[in-house]
């Protein structure tokens, strides 16, 4: 008996979705609530899981295909994974010696390619993963996954080819073949182009910025915050915090803090424009920009105003790790009164960051750096960063901005402020 997988309910006033990557080919054994098939909406990526046992049937849509909720995408035969699993893997018992390269490299269109396996976990790798492989000569085999169920990621393989210098023969073995073809197209000078097709969430990201551009009275002030004191606390306190909240305490929970002081004290940077009303919001939920393998992503960090920096570094850190397996949901992303996004991790020493609608303001962080610094009339090298404060000057006056931005700077530069509420 054939069940049908069909596109599950994607969240509030999403109606459709994209085919990113099917997990599963025709043939494939597959358990109960295991993934098949991964979904790119407009926020997020999704997996979908298989509502029975058995083996995939005929796959009904192609990757890159726009899918609507409730669509049929796949089917599953019921009750046929014993009679198929001994199938799959009489080949190998029987003739081990073609197991494992031979298939590919017998075959190696972009379509057989799409059935090599990552580790023992017996996966297929993502069209990104398998360039990455093919690119740094790695054996995926050899590498052991950090993804979903043990799925084998880009960082994966770029990890072990930072790490091959030092491996034997036999795990540099197969670059000899991947790399044969680029060094043959170096060798005639020839330039190539490639055409990829923008994924739903860049699609969407690309979308929403320029509406902010076209939508709101863009503008930044920026500030300089000397970071001496918060250094100086992560240093004394990071062992006990640790020890005490099993996690580390870094930069964003004492920017959360004094962000939420701010916030409190100048209402329209937390607020939002309407049609022609102002929201304004007695809480604060502070969406956290975070890099994901298909673009960036905006989690919320839900009442901040009422979390300690513990909860506030531990919500941070979740986000961060579903951001790369690729499992946050819809209501990760939904809402949000004020976004921070933190340049300063990829090296950015300065930048004007885009509001992320409908909210009316964006802080951005920056790269901490040793700068010779005025203070008390003598010259010294202090840890600086620049921050930057974009809003909507609809919204928000170039006062309300600034002092805004004054309180966070004061509040970073003196961590005190925020136990007394100052």
């Amino acid at each position: 008996m054939a069940s049908e997988i069909k596109v599950p309910a994607l969240g509030e006033s999403v109606t459709e979705g994209t085919i990113g990557e099917w997990l599963k080919k025709p043939g494939d054994a597959v358990a109960v609530d295991e993934p098949i098939v991964s979904l790119e909406t407009d926020k997020v990526a999704i997996e979908v899981p298989s509502p029975v046992a058995g083996v995939i049937g005929e796959l009904k849509a192609q990757v890159g295909d726009t899918v609507e909720v409730g669509a049929i995408i796949a089917t599953v035969e019921e009750g046929a994974t014993a009679a198929a699993a001994p199938t799959a893997e009489a080949a190998p018992a029987e003739s081990p010696a073609p197991s494992a390269s031979p298939a590919p490299a017998a075959s190696p269109s972009p379509d057989k390619n799409e059935g090599t396996v990552a580790s023992d976990a017996s996966q297929t790798l993502s069209p990104a993963v398998r360039r990455a492989v093919l690119e740094h000569g790695i054996d995926p085999s050899a590498v052991k996954g950090s993804g979903r169920d043990g799925r084998l990621t880009k960082e994966d393989v770029i990890a072990a080819a930072k790490a091959k210098g030092d491996e034997t023969a036999p795990a540099a073995a197969p670059a000899p073949a991947a790399s044969a073809a680029p060094a043959a197209a170096a060798s005639t000078g020839e330039r190539k182009t490639e055409r990829v097709k923008m994924t739903r969430l860049r699609q969407t990201i690309a979308r929403r910025l320029k509406s902010a551009q076209d939508t709101a009275a863009l503008l930044t002030t920026f500030n300089d915050v000397d970071m001496t004191a918060v250094m100086e606390a992560r240093s004394k306190y990071k062992d006990l915090f640790a020890k005490k909240h099993d996690i580390k305490l870094g930069f964003m929970g004492f920017f959360a803090k004094a962000a939420h002081l701010a916030l409190k004290d100048v209402p329209s940077v937390n607020a939002q424009i309407d049609g022609d009303e102002i929201v304004y919001h007695d809480f604060v939920d502070i969406s956290v920009a975070v890099s994901a393998p298909n673009g960036l992503v905006v989690p919320v960090v839900r009442n901040v105003d009422q979390k300690g920096f513990a909860q506030i570094e531990k919500d941070i850190a979740d986000f961060g790790k579903r951001a790369k397996d690729g499992t946050l949901t819809m209501d990760d992303m939904a809402g949000g009164t004020f976004t921070i996004s933190n340049g300063g991790v990829f090296g950015s020493l300065m930048s004007t960051p885009i509001i992320n609608p409908p909210q009316s303001a964006v802080l951005g962080l920056h790269r901490i750096e040793d700068r010779a610094v005025v203070v008390d009339g003598q010259i010294v090298i202090r840890p600086m960063m620049y921050i930057a404060l974009s809003y909507d000057h609809r919204l928000i006056d170039g006062r309300e901005a600034v002092t805004a931005l004054k309180i966070i700077k004061d509040a970073i530069e003196d961590p005190t402020r925020m136990l007394i509420d100052l």
